[in-house]
Parts: structure tokens; sequence; C-alpha cells
């Protein structure tokens, strides 16, 4: 299954982490933005704008990992309107899920939110997924 992880910078860490434990089940990303450099110039955030788009729309697992800024908010909007089947908000350890879970479309019926750790969120994916299979 093709996954992509929006997320902002300051989570790079942990977009890695979790990229690396999808891949050890099997799981392709379809676009790893973490290697880009942060600061760039128009032509090549353009570029970017481009794959980052095409990955959103190619992937069948949107996780979107909070938090997160206007880019990958974007990437979210993306996901819904392009009919991604499974989309994920993960809230690491969020200590205060109201103010981190506010945003409207969060709460669409195609949306699942966690809120926890990684180990529990990949294991909770896995399952999900799993079950969709049967």
């Amino acid at each position: 299954m093709k996954f992509y992880i929006a997320s902002s910078f300051q989570n790079v860490e942990t977009v890695n982490a979790l990229s690396s434990k999808l891949v050890e089940n099997g799981f392709q990303q379809t676009y790893d933005w973490t290697q880009n450099e942060k600061s760039v110039g128009i032509e090549e955030l353009k570029e970017i704008a481009i794959k980052e788009k095409e990955a959103v729309m190619e992937c069948e697992l949107f996780i979107l990992l909070l938090p997160g800024g206007k880019g990958s908010h974007t990437e979210l909007g993306i996901a819904l309107g392009s009919g991604v089947k499974s989309i994920y908000i993960f809230a690491p350890h969020s200590e205060n899920k109201k103010d981190s879970l506010a945003t409207t479309f969060y709460h669409l019926p195609e949306v699942q939110i966690f809120c926890g750790s990684m180990g529990e969120f990949v294991d909770k994916i896995l399952k999900i997924l799993d079950n969709k299979k049967r």
C-alpha cells in the first residue's frame, strides 16, 4: 500500500521514524519531502509542490502528523478532495486534544484521529488495514 505523511519540518525525525516503520511493514512511500531544503527559490517550490500534489493523489494511506503547518493542511485537503480512502490524523501524546484537533475537516467521517505513541499508531493502522483486506 502506498502512503504519504504530511507534517511540518519541526517533525522531520518523527516523520522519518514513522515512514521507516511503515516501509518495514511492506508499505511504499509516494514521496519523501523530508529530503527537501527548507528555504528554496520559487521555481524549486513549484517543482516540490507538483511532486507533493502528485504523491498525495497517488497514495492510498494519508497521514497528517500533528502539529502541521499550512502546507500539510493543504495536502490534507488534496487527499480529501481526491478521494483517498484511508486518512489518519496522528497527534502524538497530545496534551490538549481539544485545541490540537479543533479543525473542522478533522471530523469528517472518512478521517480517523489517533492520539498516543507511534508504536500504538502503527499497530492500529496495520490492524485496521488488515481487517479491510478481509
